[in-house]
């Protein structure tokens, strides 16, 4: 995922998945909200006194300092480069605009080349639950003399990062884990899901219903009245692809240039959203065994794909008898294939590299040997199995769950899981496994249709083990005005300004600076 979150990121070891179940009392319904009233476009139609949304569409944003004290690296840093900073009132129900309000954190570094501005570009880091403020110091660097025409806007979504926050109090930092190996530690790993969830209902209950795609696409667009754009554009990785196409669902018209990295079908957005990426992940860690292998000198793995993937299995069938202690962190079956699975979003040297340097700390310690974890490797075990990415999980199942949650059933869960374990057996325990929206409310509105035909720019590496290729390809065939730039033979999750792809690169700079897109699909290689 190079630096940029679910589906990617360094936090992706408690992104990455779905995961938990058993059988619980139902939880009670949330009341459906009618639909949101149409918004306001920038103009005469605010001047309506009597449209409730108008005071929202029309704040004065108050831009200020980013950084919240000396130890606030990422305040300082887009200080330093520039950027402002400010919080966004919005309406927690669009249904009820005159009712509570929440803040939504945003940055802005500007245009510099005021002449050719072109407009502002909205960002989005992917997740769902990813905070997105630093991503316009990220996204200027691989944007070149481009970032010139474009004010970036960061923006933590509702409940994400800086902007009024949600922390469900989990004594972890995923909702999203394996099954495990047999029917007893699936049950374990549903009671996990049905704890999580009532943990949830019982301390953000009341904001619960609220957590969704559609009010974060809402907020967008008063951020776009706000800032007086009568369109944006935007650029979204991964879960960001979906937020995308929910924005130009509800706002058609309201975009300029659209690029689209790693994307989601629409069709396909469900509580099991990786569900899809089963064989994905399977090819993904063979790829990367085979990596592992021709530098066994220097990790000690095997000597081959098959001895590499034998020390796999021989961790993952310790954690399965009793947990297993790195440092101070323990892992069991349910939470160390998290651990793995994070580490294959790429098949570039460094992340394999770091995945192969977890996985002889983790051999070293189930055969017995005293071994700690570097800090690197410390930081994202804290995050993991303790409480310090609680908010982060919290958020992100929030979302998940508040759009698309449904009773399915835990035998439902149970026959996916060993359907694919027969092919798929690192990946479909954990892909497949229930989590807590099996446990939630229902979705106070139902899940947005995405439709039209938008012009938009689509990016994606073929062997992309999270969001797959055939869900662009679905959107590519959906929108038949837009256009696919692929990596042909990368297994790589998020591709622009990631890869180090020229031909992407290029390609994607191109269009943002003039708006055209190319006349073709176009195909790249590594």
């Amino acid at each position: 995922m190079a630096t940029h979150s679910w589906l990617r990121r360094a936090a992706v070891s408690a992104a990455v998945l779905g995961a938990c179940l058993v059988a619980a009392p139902a939880a009670p319904a949330a009341p459906a909200a009618p639909a949101a009233p149409a918004a306001p476009a920038v103009g005469a139609d605010r001047a309506d006194r009597g449209d409730p949304l108008r005071q929202y569409y029309g704040q004065d944003l108050d831009w200020h300092g980013c950084a919240l004290g000396p130890d606030d690296v990422t305040g300082r840093e887009l200080d330093d480069a520039g950027a402002g900073c400010a919080e966004l009132t919005v309406p927690l129900d669009y249904a009820a605009p005159r009712g509570r309000t929440i803040t939504v954190a945003l940055s802005r570094l500007p245009a510099t080349d005021r002449e050719h501005r072109v407009g502002a570009l909205f960002l989005n880091d992917g997740g769902p639950g990813g905070a997105g403020l630093d991503m316009p110091l990220r996204i200027a660097a691989d944007l070149g003399d481009v970032a010139e025409r474009f004010d970036l806007i960061g923006m933590d979504p509702r409940f994400v990062g800086r902007s009024t926050p949600l922390d469900c109090g989990w004594d972890i930092g995923t909702g999203l884990y394996s099954a495990g190996p047999d029917r007893a530690s699936f049950a374990r790993a549903a009671a996990r899901a049905h704890d999580l969830a009532g943990r949830c209902r019982r301390t953000n209950g009341d904001v619960l219903p609220y957590v969704t795609t559609r009010n974060t696409a809402r907020d967008m667009d008063v951020l776009r009245g706000a800032l007086g754009e009568d369109r944006i554009s935007y650029l979204g990785y991964s879960y960001g692809s979906y937020l995308g196409e929910v924005y130009t669902t509800l706002f058609p018209g309201r975009t300029d240039r659209m690029v689209l990295d790693g994307v989601i079908d629409p069709a396909r957005y469900r509580q099991t959203l990786l569900q899809d990426s089963e064989v994905a992940n399977e090819r993904a860690l063979r790829g990367w065994a085979a990596w592992a292998a021709e530098r066994d000198d220097i990790y000690g793995l095997g000597g081959s794909r098959e001895a590499v993937l034998a020390t796999v299995d021989r961790i993952d069938a310790a954690a399965a008898e009793a947990p297993v202690r790195v440092g101070e962190y323990r892992l069991d079956a349910h939470l160390l294939p998290i651990i793995l699975i994070s580490g294959l979003g790429s098949d570039l040297d460094g992340p394999r590299a770091s995945l192969a340097e977890t996985v002889a700390l983790l051999a070293r310690v189930v055969e017995g040997e005293a071994a700690e974890p570097t800090p690197a490797q410390a930081e994202q075990l804290a995050f993991l199995t303790t409480e310090v990415g609680s908010r982060y999980a919290s958020a992100q199942l929030a979302i998940l769950c508040g759009d698309v949650a449904e009773r399915r059933g835990l035998g439902t869960y149970w026959r996916d899981i060993e359907a694919g374990r027969s092919t798929n057996p690192f990946a479909a325990p954990v892909v497949s496994n229930v989590n807590a929206c099996e446990f939630w409310s229902r979705p106070a509105e139902a899940p947005t249709v995405v439709g039209g035909d938008v012009p938009a720019l689509l990016v994606a590496a073929t062997g992309d083990p999270r969001t797959t290729y055939s869900g662009t390809e679905a959107v590519r065939e959906l929108w038949p005005s837009s256009r696919l730039v692929t990596l042909d033979g990368a297994a790589h999750h998020g591709v622009y300004g990631e890869y180090g792809s020229a031909c992407v690169d290029e390609r994607v700079n191109a269009y943002l600076a003039s708006g055209r897109l190319p006349a073709a699909d176009v195909t790249c290689l590594p």
